[in-house]
């Protein structure tokens, strides 16, 4: 079945508004915009809140005007707060004492992906300093450690999993609305990513939420 062109355009200012927490940064999400980013999608994008920066910024790419890893700062979005906002984490918070990377080294030498490791690593007092933030948090505090940081990956990725999975159920399971439905939109990315994870089981639900997409005006 032929995607719509509207819900292409609303993935695309997902990823758009997404791009601070996305691994790759701009680079991977440049990459994304440019490989969908055809005139019929570019229209609908003009349709939507904030459509018409993404739009910009799409034509500052294709025009090659900008590098393919940036984004000129007033095109970012919310205004560039969330950029700023991350920097602030790294540079104020994100410092691990010799004791907490012991403590951490051990408990990824151990993960396996489960909510109740999850909750266990959520629940360390030098990951609790970044409060809802954690995932990228301990993931600033690691930068220059390889080892840690592609083992957090598995830790990062199984978090977001868990998260969709219970999103989706939870909006599936409740009765349908307008709102539902433009929710499950503008994340499918995370679900498109995240629930194969889980195998057939995951595929289904993900089958699902399409099919919940679908019945959109």
């Amino acid at each position: 079945m032929i995607e719509k062109s509207s819900i292409i355009a609303q993935r695309l200012m997902n990823l758009y508004r997404q791009a601070h927490v996305i691994d790759g940064g701009w680079r991977a999400v440049n990459a994304a915009l440019m490989a969908e980013a055809d005139p019929v999608i570019l229209e609908e994008l003009k349709k939507l809140p904030c459509g018409d920066k993404l739009y910009a910024h799409i034509i500052s790419l294709q025009s090659g005007s900008i590098p393919r890893d940036s984004i000129s700062r007033e095109l970012m979005p919310y205004g560039g707060m969330m950029e700023t906002h991350f920097v602030d984490i790294v540079s104020d918070n994100a410092k691990f004492s010799d004791n907490d990377l012991e403590i951490l080294d051990q408990e990824l030498a151990n993960f396996h992906p489960s909510q109740e490791n999850l909750d266990r690593i959520k629940a360390l007092p030098f990951v609790m300093q970044f409060g809802d933030r954690w995932l990228d948090g301990v993931r600033s505090a690691l930068v220059g450690n390889h080892d840690m940081l592609n083992r957090w990956k598995v830790v990062y990725d199984s978090a977001r999993a868990f998260e969709s999975w219970n999103q989706a159920n939870i909006i599936l399971s409740s009765p349908p609305t307008d709102r539902s439905r433009a929710e499950i939109q503008a994340d499918l990315p995370e679900y498109e990513t995240y629930l194969p994870m889980f195998g057939d089981a995951g595929q289904d639900l993900l089958r699902k939420l399409r099919a919940f997409t679908s019945s959109m005006q």
